[in-house]
């Protein structure tokens, strides 16, 4: 039975709770301990404090502490460090501002800094087996066709902040992967459950049923013309995928794009929203830089509940090659569900909950 040390940023983060799980669920021996931020700490001894009270066995295997990547050596004394540095077999860096809007100054702190911090942290870690740092598809920027797991900085230009941190950030990872093993994921857009629905944020292509919810007395249009590739993939597949990677022998130092491998058109993904949301087909279509012209404006903005960064997103070239994660994945039979066979579940859940504060994202 495994008696592996997991040490988590981005706990209690949506992904990193999902992870944690399926951890547990398959090593029931491990042990866990979460970098969280003073601000989140509340939230996570709650997440805590419940999964201890589901299951006994728990109580001493999950430790919360109060640290932030921002700050030398991750704002941890030398002796909290040393009670468990000595333990830690695997990092899960999560820890990232996801916001596309964000400002720079916001981005590069969390984003760069944040990264900076946790290599050197991990470079400490004498027992460490692996490294998964959690990136994205979208470090390509604003490149078009295909796009090489094994690719990074192609001189490319950036969509926002978020973007082009991140790419800064996975390229401070490569840089020690010769030193400690490292496995970097790169997710496409991360959507609700394929099974349940479920997800913590009506964020990214969620916007689109906020704006179907709100503006349902009116014609739907379609917006723009919508032929850029929706690589969108339910958290399920992300989990299952990462935490397999995360052990495999074979995916150190390698980039794995967890990607839809039969990406949908945005039209297509839009009409199948509206159809499961409304009961409606777009019947005309408005020009992309007319709406986003719209939400250059802070007051619609906030009406329409939708950020004008999004739109981008209905418009890149990008398509991501995948071939590397499907190889390392298909003996272990994990494969990226099709989006049209759960996304009635994805828009049952958003009207479940549509309610739900916490889901709700602010639009500034």
């Amino acid at each position: 039975m495994s008696h592996n040390v997991y040490f988590f940023t981005g706990f209690p983060g949506f992904i990193a709770s999902r992870i944690l799980k399926k951890l547990i669920a398959d090593q029931p021996a491990a042990n866990f301990i979460f970098l969280v931020r003073q601000s989140e700490v509340l939230l996570a001894n709650q997440r805590v404090a419940d999964m201890k009270r589901s299951d006994s066995s728990y109580e001493n295997k999950l430790k919360v502490i109060v640290g932030d990547i921002t700050e030398e050596n991750l704002g941890l004394s030398a002796d909290v460090v040393e009670g468990f540095k000595g333990e830690v077999t695997h990092v899960f860096h999560l820890a990232a501002v996801y916001d596309l809007a964000v400002r720079k100054e916001i981005a590069e702190k969390a984003n760069i800094l944040g990264t900076k911090n946790v290599n050197r942290f991990v470079r400490s870690l004498p027992k460490l087996q692996r490294y998964i740092y959690f990136s994205t598809a979208y470090v390509s920027g604003n490149r078009v066709g295909r796009i090489l797991e094994s690719e990074l900085d192609k001189g490319q230009g950036f969509k926002n902040f978020y973007e082009s941190t991140k790419c800064e950030a996975e390229k401070l990872v490569q840089q020690v992967w010769d030193k400690v093993p490292t496995t970097i994921i790169r997710p496409g857009i991360v959507i609700g459950d394929s099974k349940t629905g479920e997800t913590s944020k009506f964020d990214g292509p969620y916007f689109v049923l906020r704006f179907l919810d709100r503006f349902s007395f009116l014609p739907v249009p379609y917006i723009g013309k919508g032929q850029a590739l929706m690589n969108m993939v339910p958290i399920d597949y992300i989990v299952n995928a990462s935490t397999h990677l995360a052990h495999s022998p074979t995916a150190a130092s390698k980039v794995f794009h967890l990607t839809n491998p039969n990406p949908p058109r945005a039209k297509e993904v839009y009409e199948k929203l509206c159809k499961e949301m409304l009961g409606v087909t777009p019947k005309y279509s408005v020009p992309t830089a007319l709406v986003s012209a719209s939400l250059s404006v802070s007051v619609l903005r906030r009406l329409i509940g939708v950020p004008r960064e999004t739109l981008d997103y209905f418009e890149c070239g990008g398509e991501y090659d995948c071939s590397q994660a499907q190889q390392e994945l298909s003996s272990a039979g994990i494969t990226c569900p099709n989006l049209f066979g759960f996304t009635d579940l994805i828009v049952k859940f958003y009207r479940d909950h549509r309610k739900d504060q916490e889901r709700l994202p602010i639009v500034r």
